[in-house]
């Protein structure tokens, strides 16, 4: 081997050599990027998050938006290539034909394969009001000549695929606030008790065993029949929220306590204490980062049990209620077998449900085992 191929094959690091030198930051990025199914989980909820945020520009409708000759008008699909088997580059959907039923209220709808709607970017639509700051009636897709329903309608003739979008907000949103304020709870209450010890450790213990000795649903309906009717949406998104969190911050409160027993008589906690370290500098700046990463993949995979706690809340009729729109909302449409059988799209809120549900748990798997760069 020459000399100067000898230097090249020397001045190339190894995989090994630089996860070395790397970061513990680094190396979980790196245990995690090679995870494809949590890399997937984290584009779909990227996907939805996106979608939510920018609700009011991505949906064709606004979330109210009526229309009575539509009345639970099947989705339209959106094609290239026509009944004639010509290719078009514009995707386009065929408009739909309502024929009433002879002594009947229930409509039937047909396809109509005479009449084509283009389906355009950037069309001018409703008006609303974008995250409240300004007005606009600039959509991101639309059919300028006709109408678009990509996952129908429901009972009132209102866009499906709108307000599952315009739901997703709320839906999404309030997995995360809910994680928040629980994990405040069970990391503070945990903590305390698992480092301090004693009486303080028996009273949280004697909390934690009350809660969970409660059935679920019917301390949900208790919490929620003291919600007052009156309230507006935004204050009964809140208060479910809050009710959300107040049940689910006992299994990670017992999981802190549990890491904080077997961490505070460690020598580097013997050591800071030794060194005049208060107790809350310990718990803050040498306990808790400790099993941060743990903590991390805990919360991806309490997300979606405060999505579901939600979605079922609402869905049964005491959680939100309209106007406010969810996916739980959303469901009470689809409570019936009629409405089931005859209207399936109006279970696509309970599809985005499962699908997120599932992309988090992907995410939560990925970052659980990327928490442990060094593990095989």
């Amino acid at each position: 081997m020459s000399p100067e191929l000898k230097d090249e094959t020397a001045a190339e690091p190894s995989s090994e050599n630089v996860d070395a030198y790397a970061s513990h930051r680094q190396l979980v990025w790196r245990r995690f990027r090679r995870h494809r199914l949590a890399m997937i989980g984290a584009t779909i909820l990227l996907t939805f998050y996106l979608a939510a945020l920018l609700c009011e520009f991505v949906a064709p409708y606004t979330p109210n938006a009526r229309h009575t000759d539509r009345v639970f008008a099947p989705p339209q699909t959106p094609r290239f290539i026509d009944q004639g088997g010509r290719f078009h580059w514009r995707p386009f959907v065929y408009a739909i034909g309502v024929e009433d039923r002879a002594a009947a209220t229930s409509r039937e709808y047909q396809v109509d394969h005479s009449i084509r709607y283009p389906l355009q970017l950037f069309v001018r639509g409703d008006a609303y009001r974008m995250w409240g700051l300004f007005n606009t009636d600039l959509h991101l897709f639309g059919a300028e000549d006709g109408y678009v329903h990509l996952l129908g309608t429901d009972s009132l003739g209102r866009d499906l695929f709108s307000r599952i979008l315009y739901g997703a907000r709320i839906s999404l949103t309030i997995g995360l606030v809910g994680v928040l304020l629980t994990f405040v709870i069970g990391i503070v209450l945990g903590g305390v008790a698992g480092y301090f010890g004693g009486i303080v450790d028996n009273v949280v213990q004697r909390m934690v065993e009350l809660l969970i000795c409660i059935p679920q649903l019917p301390l949900w309906m208790v919490l929620s029949a003291a919600i007052p009717l009156y309230w507006p949406p935004v204050a009964v998104y809140f208060g479910i929220t809050v009710i959300l969190s107040f049940i689910g911050w006992t299994g990670l409160a017992r999981e802190v306590r549990g890491k904080f027993l077997s961490l505070r008589d460690e020598d580097f906690v013997v050591c800071a204490r030794l060194c005049g370290t208060s107790e809350m500098t310990i718990i803050r700046r040498h306990l808790l980062p400790s099993f941060m990463s743990h903590i991390i993949a805990r919360a991806t995979l309490a997300i979606p049990a405060m999505i579901l706690g939600e979605t079922a809340l609402s869905f049964l009729g005491i959680g939100l209620r309209p106007p406010a729109v969810s996916w739980g909302v959303l469901l009470q449409d689809a409570q019936s077998f009629d409405a089931m059988a005859l209207f399936p799209w109006l279970l696509a809120p309970a599809v985005c449900v499962v699908i997120v549900v599932l992309a988090f748990n992907m995410l939560g798997d990925g970052l659980r085992d990327a928490a442990d760069p060094h593990a095989s």
